[in-house]
Order: C-alpha cells, then sequence, then structure tokens
C-alpha cells in the first residue's frame, strides 16, 4: 500500500511528465509548421497564411507550459551572488526566503494576467489574422504562473522542514548531494 508521500510524488511525477509532454507535443508543433512554412514559400511560392500568429501562440504556451517543470527543478537562471553570504548551514534559510519571494512574484503576475484574460474575454480580443481567440493563451499562461507559484510555495516549505530536521532531503547544497544535488 503506497504512502501518502510515496502517492503525491507519483502526482507528481505524472504533472511532471504531462506538462514536459504537452511542451514538447507544442515544440514539435512549431517545427512542423516552420518546416512547412519554409518549403512551401521557397519551393512552391505558396506560404501557410497565419503562421507567424500560430508560432507566436506556440512558442507562448511552450515557455508557460515549462515554467511549472523548471520550478520545480530549481533549473532557472540563477545568480550566485548570495552563495558568499550565507554560510553553508544557513542555506536552508536563504532557499526560503527565495522561494518564498518568487511564490509571491509568481502569485500576484498570475492574478494580474488573469484580470487581463477576463478583459480579453469579455472584450472579444482575438489575433489580428487568423482571429483566434487571445483569452485561452493569457488563461493558460495565469494558470502556469499560479502552478508555478504553488511549488515553489512547497520548494520553500521543503526546505523549512529540512533546514529544522524534519525532512532529509538533500537540498540544492546539502553535503549528501553536493553543489547543485538533485531536485527530482
Amino acid at each position: 500500500m503506497p504512502t501518502s508521500s510515496t502517492l503525491w510524488l507519483r502526482v507528481g511525477r505524472v504533472m511532471q511528465l504531462t506538462l514536459e509532454g504537452v511542451a514538447g507535443a507544442t515544440l514539435f508543433a512549431m517545427m512542423l509548421l516552420t518546416t512547412a512554412d519554409v518549403t512551401g514559400r521557397y519551393f512552391f511560392n505558396s506560404p501557410i497564411l497565419g503562421t507567424v500568429e500560430l508560432t507566436q501562440l506556440m512558442l507562448a504556451a511552450l515557455v508557460f507550459l515549462s515554467l511549472p517543470v523548471v520550478c520545480w527543478r530549481e533549473e532557472h537562471v540563477s545568480v550566485d551572488l548570495l552563495d558568499s553570504v550565507f554560510p553553508a548551514r544557513l542555506i536552508w534559510i536563504r532557499q526560503v526566503l527565495v522561494n518564498l519571494i518568487v511564490t509571491g512574484a509568481l502569485w500576484i503576475m498570475a492574478r494580474r494576467i488573469w484580470a487581463l484574460a477576463e478583459r480579453a474575454m469579455e472584450w472579444g480580443d482575438v489575433t489580428e489574422f487568423l482571429r483566434i481567440p487571445n483569452g485561452y493563451l493569457i488563461y493558460l499562461i495565469s494558470v502556469m504562473l499560479a502552478v508555478s507559484a504553488v511549488l515553489t510555495l512547497l520548494r520553500a516549505i521543503g526546505y523549512l522542514l529540512e533546514g529544522v530536521g524534519v525532512l532529509e532531503r538533500g537540498g540544492p547544497l546539502s553535503p549528501e548531494k553536493g553543489k547543485g544535488g538533485d531536485h527530482d
């Protein structure tokens, strides 16, 4: 019988694989669309209409579908400005603070973008050429930002529990894992 932690690991893994799969399919569709457009344009003098709009929409979806996975794995771009300030035994405090700040920023963005999505739907905003409604993509962006905020909050809680000795997980700089250790 699986424990609750095993269940949460499975749920997290399914969510990660789903988001990675959808993002990968989106990237593959962008590749196919670009290849077909270039082939049509240069060999048949017949480009695909609306390719730029579709590529823009798919690129936005790709970035924001990948964001929760990047936040959970902590694979985002980071600068080591605070490494020399914090002693090794207090790194968990830094990680808690950074993840809480990121959580707050993501949550604020998610709420503001949700309001923009509502407005886009009310006003009937569509893309210029293909007339595709913008609101759905904006809702997707908002939801992915909110999911990312929840995941960074869970990271902060994990670091807090690790720092006070409740969990033995191995953070990014813990001695067991080495610098830049396993984040899965």
